[in-house]
């Protein structure tokens, strides 16, 4: 288990599921994950925690009708934490990107604001006030690595790493281009440059990966509960087998199993 107590400024501290339909966007992530919803007063509506043991994981909110009428599909929002939002958010303006929402208090709990990157990514700024996302991260069916998936790599690089100090490095072994990003020097995620026809009309984003213990047999639950893979499960060397994933609503998201989980599960217990 990783328990998280306290929350680093530039982490990625909470993914949050924006969706047409809570109901089954609760019966699809319970089936998959065992991901239990917890209800929670919201000023702006209905809010569910998605708890694992007791912990919070992940937050889940029904789009907005002014999210559904400007076409918004059902997505993952990424947050980072912050020490101040207010600040955090002045600077990602002197950087090039765009303030969406806020900063505004969440009572009781936290001030955020939601932000664009120059290169279109949408993503969310936290300054804990009494709850710091995610609790477990880096376990089973948690939040393990988020990934900044971008048309424009080196101005991405330029912005977060002026508004968060995260740093890069070529990750090798990895497909070309690919980058770690770093927290004072801990590697927190990646940058997969979107390159190539295949990625069509896709917006850029933030990709959340939750671990799995089997890449496969979860791509076949997902799809048993309702949603389909968009990249099925392959293999990544010397790393693991992740697959790309939507709910039934839609929203993607990847699952990873890693070669450790595996090489530990083949090896005999001591007797």
């Amino acid at each position: 288990m990783s328990e998280r107590t306290e929350l680093l400024p530039g982490s990625f501290c909470w993914p949050e599921l924006a969706t047409p339909d809570m109901a089954s966007a609760k019966r699809f992530y319970a089936g998959l994950f065992g991901w239990e919803p917890v209800d929670v007063p919201s000023a702006g509506g209905s809010y569910t925690l998605l708890q694992l043991r007791g912990k919070d994981v992940a937050g889940l909110r029904s789009l907005s009708r002014e999210e559904r009428d400007g076409g918004i599909p059902a997505h993952f929002l990424t947050y980072v934490s912050t020490a101040s939002a207010d600040a955090s958010a002045a600077r990602a303006q002197e950087l090039g990107g765009s303030v969406l929402a806020g900063p505004f208090d969440v009572e009781g709990i936290g001030r955020m604001a939601v932000l664009r990157d120059p290169g279109g990514v949408v993503f969310a700024l936290w300054e804990a006030r009494g709850h710091i996302g995610a609790r477990l991260v880096g376990e089973e069916s948690t939040l393990c690595w988020t990934e900044l998936v971008t048309r424009d790599p080196s101005g991405a690089k330029a912005f977060y790493g002026g508004l968060f100090g995260w740093t890069w490095k070529a990750s090798e072994g990895a497909p070309a281009g690919y980058t770690e990003i770093s927290r004072e020097a801990q590697p927190i995620g990646g940058l997969l440059p979107m390159e190539g026809p295949e990625w069509g009309d896709v917006p850029p984003h933030f990709m959340p990966y939750f671990l799995v213990a089997d890449c496969d047999a979860a791509a076949s639950r997902a799809a048993g509960l309702g949603g389909s893979a968009v990249v099925p499960p392959t293999d990544i060397p010397n790393v693991g087998r992740f697959a790309r994933l939507r709910d039934p609503a839609g929203a993607a998201f990847s699952v990873i199993s890693m070669a450790a989980m595996a090489a530990m599960a083949a090896t005999p217990a001591a007797t």
